[in-house]
């Protein structure tokens, strides 16, 4: 009866450890939001950074292309 009552005790300490340890590791998952109050750059400015001849690709509601 000790054996069994020993091994249940150490089975039940090895679950309660594992369950701790796991749950001590944390994933931080994080989305990319730019801020909605954030400042765009201007489109001339975003052309001059980029070298391009235009700045509508950079202008928000001229997506042409």
């Amino acid at each position: 009866m000790k054996v069994i009552k020993a091994s249940k005790f150490a089975v039940t300490l090895l679950v309660i450890l594992f369950t701790v340890s796991l749950s001590s590791c944390s994933v931080m998952t994080t989305t990319h939001r730019s801020n909605y109050k954030a400042k765009r750059i201007p489109p001339g400015h975003a052309k001059k950074i980029h070298k391009d001849k235009s700045a509508k690709h950079y202008a928000p509601g001229h997506n042409k292309r």
